[in-house]
């Protein structure tokens, strides 16, 4: 509790790094780490056919990958960062304390696909004769950096899942090999070749107006690039499912279609194996009867991968809870070896930046508004998205929670709804904690949680300038 709280009332602090981070996996996979493939691909078909236009339409295509990719995946990339260290700084400061090779390596891989990727681009038009088949494999080299890019963050991203033996070991190489690096590596790679194909089909669509041969070759071409992944997109998907830890698996329907909706965690499920139907319905016709291909279905890929990895990243980031690298750091930034001591002495008293030290009669709104700060906001808003004032409200049809009940449940809240970590402070901050939450029941027309100017009024945001060090 060492670090300031940054706290994003009306959005949802989980909500802002998702809408970033999913923006920056849609151009990433389906732009780089798979299009660069898909476009070197297709400028080797010029190659070997040059009257046919395959080399222009390759060079459309990487027109769009490389503005897209340099400029909204970069800033997204870079958003990830920002935000993931605004929301829960000790989350990122533990990943880079174990993965710090792993990042440096990462680093060093990017600057040389960025390098790559702009030398790729520059050369396309002056390359030419001998020297288009150096530029060819340079294409397929940058395919590799883009690809080894996404290899090093998959580990990362597997290892908050599953540790593995690292809880014993705490080595980077147990760390990085860990249960489902290599199962989520295998489903990522082939889904974002497919990605890219969805999104080559709608650039050859609406780029080859002029020329319909070229139209209807390239997206046979393209149809049977997407119809020779996705068998490994389902194989790599099932493989994942059944690495994902048993405890995990039982928060899928929640993880699917929220708390409220569970009860369609199936028809979701069954919609999301449509989506994968639909994709390979529309590549088979592309690669059978291109000529026929309509408008509408052109675009269906496209809208289906996104339903696929966004659904995927959502359901990969809750099956977690209630951890952010599991069984070892909670999702409210503590960890389970920390607990002791802050249930004997309390967040307030242990927290470096705090409005309110101690606990009095006369204070427990606000102290119940500092521990809510400290214990509940990376997941939780007072009226905005995931809102207590309105869940409390819900589960008692609109009546108001006595503070004892509020109290009690705080107490057992972990094994009423797996997925919420512990309460981590003393008994006295829980009552505090369950006077706030019932005071906010009571005053529907206060300000908790309204925006200003776009800073949130209360909860009051913890600075450096207005609290006391410890």
């Amino acid at each position: 509790m060492d670090l300031p709280i940054f706290h994003l009332d009306f959005l949802n602090n989980r909500m802002l790094i998702a809408i970033i981070a999913v923006t920056h996996v849609l151009i990433n996979h389906a732009m780089a780490v798979g299009g660069i493939p898909l476009v070197a691909y297709l400028e080797r078909r010029g190659m070997l056919d040059p009257d046919r236009g395959w080399d222009a339409l390759a060079f459309r295509i990487l027109t769009v990958f490389f503005v897209t990719t340099t400029t909204l995946g970069a800033l997204t990339g870079v958003g990830i960062w920002f935000s993931a260290g605004l929301v829960n700084p000790i989350a990122i400061g533990s990943l880079l304390r174990v993965f710090f090779w792993t990042w440096f390596t990462e680093w060093l891989v990017f600057v040389t696909e960025v390098a790559l990727i702009l030398l790729y681009y520059l050369t396309w038009k002056r390359w030419r004769g001998p020297r288009k088949r150096a530029h060819v494999k340079l294409g397929f080299g940058l395919a590799l950096a883009s690809w080894a890019t996404m290899a090093l963050i998959v580990s990362i991203l597997s290892f908050m899942m599953d540790p593995g033996s690292w809880h014993g070991d705490r080595t980077l190489f147990s760390g990085m090999f860990n249960p489902l690096y290599l199962p989520q590596l295998a489903f990522r790679t082939p889904l974002a070749m497919v990605m890219a194909g969805a999104a080559g089909l709608i650039i050859t669509r609406a780029s080859t107006r002029q020329d319909l041969a070229l139209r209807h070759a390239a997206t046979r071409a393209i149809g049977r690039w997407m119809l020779a992944w996705l068998p490994f997109t389902v194989a790599g998907g099932i493989w994942y499912a059944q690495g994902v830890p048993e405890g995990m698996r039982a928060l899928l329907p929640v993880a699917m279609v929220t708390q409220n909706l569970t009860q369609w965690a199936g028809m979701a499920t069954t919609a999301m194996w449509a989506a994968a139907g639909m994709i390979a319905a529309v590549a088979l016709w592309a690669a059978v009867r291109p000529a026929g291909l309509r408008r509408w279905a052109v675009v269906l890929p496209a809208l289906a991968t996104i339903a696929l990895i966004g659904t995927f990243e959502r359901v990969r980031e809750f099956v977690r809870k209630p951890y952010a690298i599991a069984g070892y750091l909670y999702s409210n930034g503590l960890r389970p070896d920390d607990y002791p001591l802050l249930q004997r002495d309390g967040l307030l008293a242990t927290a470096t930046y705090a409005q309110v030290r101690e606990l009095t009669p006369d204070n427990q709104v606000d102290a119940g508004r500092e521990v809510f700060m400290l214990a509940c906001t990376r997941c939780h808003t007072v009226d905005g998205i995931n809102g207590v004032r309105v869940a409390l409200s819900r589960l008692y049809a609109g009546q108001r929670w006595d503070p004892a009940v509020i109290d009690r449940y705080l107490g057992v809240m972990h094994q009423a709804r797996s997925f919420m970590p512990p309460f981590p402070g003393s008994l006295a901050e829980r009552k505090a904690l369950a006077t706030y939450l019932a005071w906010l029941q009571a005053h529907p027309e206060s300000l908790e949680g309204a925006q200003v100017s776009g800073v949130p009024t209360l909860p009051r945001p913890i600075t450096a300038s207005s609290a006391r060090p410890l």
